[in-house]
Parts: C-alpha cells; structure tokens; sequence
C-alpha cells in the first residue's frame, strides 16, 4: 500500500497548494466569492461536474447498484437532470442576476422582504450539506489508513476549510477543476472497465444475477418519483449550484457548460450503478451495501491505480464538501449577519435620528452590499466566516452518526420551502412578498411537521410540502396588493441583464452592485 499512500498524500498536499495559489487570485469580495464572474465553459463544466457529483454520487451509487443493479443510477441520474434543467431553462437568467445568494434573488424579485426567512434555511440546507460530506471522510482514511473516525473527520475537514478560507471560490474551483480530472480517470476510465472484467463481462452479470437487477424500475417508481422531487428540484434552488453558476463568464458559458456537466452526470450514474452491479457478482455478501466501492477498489485493481481511485473517492467528497462550506459561510455572512447589522443599524437610526447618514449607509451594504467593493476587507471577513463555519461542521461532523437522515432532512426542507417562491418568482409576475413568505412558512412547516410524524425517510413529506407551499403561494398572493411596479421593472431589467453597474462589475468585480443600488432596495 506504500505507493497507494504516496498518491493519496500527494493529492492532499496538491490541493492545500491550489489553495495556496487561488489566494493570490481573490483579491475582492467577486473574486473571492464567484471566481470573478470569469470563468470559461471547460472549467465552468468541469467545476460544475465536480461539486453536484460528492460522496454519496459515487460511494452511494456503486452501493444503490450493488443493492437494485442498474437502476440504482436513479438517483445519480435525477441529479444529472435537474442540472441539464436548470442550465437550459434558467441558468442564463441566474448568471445575468449578478447577485451572490439565493435570498438576494428573492429580495429583488418581491422588494426586500422575503430574505432572511429564505436565508435561515438555506443556511440550514448548506450546513448540513457539508456535515455529511465530511462525515464521509471517517469512512475513506478508515479504508485508506485504517483511521479513528474523529481523527479522520478532523484531517479531511481541515485540509478542505484550508483551501477554501485561502482562495475561496477561485481556489475551490481550481481544486475542482483537478477533482473532476481525478474522478474522471478513477472511476470512468480504470475503475469501471476493470470491474466489468473482473465479474465475467456482462453477460456473466445478467447470468449470475436476478432479472430485477436489470430492470429500469428495479428500484421502484415511487422511489424515483421522490429521487427527482428532492434531487432534481433541489439542483434548481440551491445555494451550491447558483454560486457556481454566478461563477459564469456569461450566458452561454452557463448554458452550455451546465449542459454538459449536467450529460456528464448522466454517465457518471450509470457506470456507478454497472460497478455496484458487479461488485454485487464478485462479493455477493457484504454486511453493507455501502462498503461496496471500497471493497472493489481494494481487491480488484492494482497497486498505485488502486491509490488513484481512492483519491477520486476523496475527490468526490473534498468538490461537495467545499462547495456547500462557501455557500453557507456566503449566506450566513450577506444574508444573516449583515441582516442582523442592518437591523441594529435602523435602531440606531431611530434612537439617535443625527446618525441618520451612517446608518444609511449601513443598511446599503447590510442588506445589498451597494455601493464599492471594500476589496481585502470584505474578502476578510468572508475567510472569518469560511473559518467559523468550517470548524462548526466539523463539530457537528464528529456528533453526528446518521448520514442519510441527515441529507434527506436539508433536501426536504429546502425543496419544500423554497422551490415555489423560486421558481414562482421566475416565472409568474403576479407571486407576492406575501405569497413568497407564506410558502416558505407553510411548506417548510409542513414537511418538517410530517417528517417528525412519519419518519425522515418517509415519501409523503415531501409530496404533501410541495403541494401545501404551492397553494400558499397561489392563493396569498392572489389574495394580496400585487408586487410594486417599480420593483418588477429593476427586476426584469436585472433578468435582462441591462442594469447599471453590471459592465463593469462583469470587467473587474470592483464595483459590482453600486449604480443598481436604488433599484436594489425598493
């Protein structure tokens, strides 16, 4: 195992110095937090790729397919398709936002009030999206080192708030960038063939197997159903996927590279679920489905490729992890603490009205970040949250046993709550601030309600969520004064991407936000 070690530490020191490098590159708070809006479509696709396909894309893939045989690519697959739809039908709109969060979107669309609410749980959302990913580090170093679990919690976490509090964005996508190659050759290129010899080729599969395991729906149709609800809808609201896609140098860059990382995903689902099926062929009685692409890897493939593959398990779990920890580190800092400040500002405000400039000028950038970038200041300050929320993960990481509970709980509330009022400001001009809000409450609510009723696992949370923040939304904005014409007007002018600011801001990520301030805060 010494050269398979030698690869593995090799890979870890390479990504500590891409960390390294992307710090030199984030010198404002667009660098920092959307690469400057720069990137092109071959790292745009490849970047893309790595972050939706984590741990659970590839260690939970090959043990779905070592569980239901090719079907076990469904949930791999959803996500492949809620990405190919969100790059199609809404990614360009997104990029042309110039926005750096979700609620900020939220905020343009409905007038500054649906915010906060949606920022909680968003946070929520990439919190726990990270605590599972790093969870996932326990098993790695476990098969590579033979690791305690906290210990390797702990290395796996650090190596990723490392790199990400460096360079931010532009170091995890230089990270990514590595990953996805890394994941490419492992799994694709040399895992995939090798397993499929290893078991007699596929006609021995389909021999030594039941016809179940080569079924479409062998997983069950119900089962898929809730894959795309909770994964397909969840590519097209979250706070992960929209960061990368603000990363975007333009429209076609984010159309067409999410496209093809989004065909790239559907590949990936299907070769995880053909090696699960012939790991099912060659060790057909593992005590758990999930150890499934550890024990292929190690038995199956020679020294040094063997080390090469773990590394692109390690890939997988570092894009996700990284990526989820600088979306909640950006929401909790532009949506939740600058909140907090605006607030304490406005109190000010009114208990000493001969404050009143400052404080004005404390709403401005607590709640929109208007007026000029502070260049090293603001990408301090987000390195400080990067930090806080990266040893918070970590913490919770090590407390927590339950993976799967977990995930399905941040997905749950997340599609549940936020979807409509997403999608809904997208694509229906009469939805509401008061709409927007009683879908969030009412669905979250609802999901959360029925969850704690059924069981975390349960279907029905989700399809009665969806349907209750629906008919929230619908009918209280009906209900309710239509949006002010003036904040739709900024609004459209921002979808269209003809705002003021934005030419610059897309040059050199120096002024972003700052002529369309007014409109921002209607």
């Amino acid at each position: 195992m010494a050269v398979d070690y030698a690869v593995i530490v090799l890979y870890l020191a390479g990504m500590l110095a891409m960390g390294w490098w992307g710090m030199r590159r984030a010198k404002s708070k667009s660098d920092f937090l959307v690469a400057g809006r720069r990137l092109g479509p071959a790292m745009y696709s490849g970047t893309m790729a790595a972050i939706v396909l984590g741990g659970a894309s590839t260690i939970g893939g090959v043990g779905l397919g070592y569980r239901y045989g090719l079907s076990g690519a469904w949930m791999v697959f959803t996500i492949g398709l809620g990405l190919l739809a969100l790059s199609l039908f809404f990614s360009a709109r997104i990029a042309r936002l110039k926005v750096y969060t979700v609620s900020e979107m939220l905020d343009l669309r409905y007038g500054g009030s649906a915010g906060l609410i949606s920022g909680v749980v968003m946070w929520a959302y990439t919190l726990m999206l990270a605590v599972t990913s790093t969870i996932a580090y326990a098993t790695i170093f476990d098969v590579l080192f033979g690791m305690d679990r906290t210990l390797s919690i702990v290395l796996g976490g650090a190596i990723v708030v490392a790199y990400s509090t460096l360079g931010g964005m532009w170091s995890i996508t230089l990270t990514d960038m590595v990953q996805f190659v890394v994941k490419t050759i492992g799994v694709l290129l040399l895992l995939l063939p090798i397993a499929v010899i290893k078991a007699g080729g596929f006609a021995e599969m389909k021999a030594q197997l039941p016809d179940d395991y080569f079924a479409p729906l062998g997983i069950g149709g119900q089962t898929v159903f809730t894959y795309v609800l909770i994964y397909s809808f969840g590519m097209l609201i979250g706070q992960d996927i929209w960061q990368r896609v603000f990363t975007a140098r333009g429209d076609k860059v984010a159309r067409l590279g999410g496209t093809a990382a989004g065909t790239y995903c559907l590949v990936y689902a299907l070769a995880g679920a053909v090696i699960g099926t012939a790991a099912k062929v060659l060790y057909p009685h593992l005590g758990s489905s999930d150890d499934a692409f550890a024990t292929i890897v190690k038995d199956s493939l020679p020294m040094g490729v063997r080390g090469l593959v773990l590394a692109a398990a390690l890939s997988a779990v570092m894009s996700t992890s990284s990526g989820a920890l600088i979306a909640c580190a950006t929401v909790a800092n532009n949506d939740i603490w600058s909140r907090v400040k605006a607030f304490a500002a406005a109190r000010r405000r009114t208990a000493d009205p001969g404050a009143g400039a400052g404080a004005d000028a404390d709403v401005d950038s607590g709640v929109h970040e208007a007026g000029e970038e502070r260049g090293h200041d603001e990408v301090r300050g987000n390195r400080i949250f990067i930090l806080l929320m990266g040893v918070a993960v970590i913490v919770i990481a090590i407390a927590l046993n339950d993976v799967v509970e977990a995930l399905t709980l941040a997905y749950n509330v997340l599609v549940g709550g936020l979807l409509v009022p997403i999608l809904g400001g997208l694509l229906w001009k009469r939805g509401t601030a008061a709409g927007a809000l009683a879908s969030v409450a009412v669905g979250g609510l609802t999901v959360i309600g029925l969850m704690i009723a059924l069981g975390v696992l349960a279907n029905e949370p989700i399809y009665y969520g969806l349907i209750a923040s629906l008919v929230a939304y619908v009918l209280v904005s009906l209900a309710t004064k239509p949006t002010d014409p003036a904040v739709l007007t900024a609004w459209r002018a921002r979808l269209a991407g003809d705002a003021p600011g934005h030419a610059a801001a897309a040059s050199d990520g120096t002024t972003e936000g700052a002529a369309a301030a007014p409109a921002e805060r209607v």
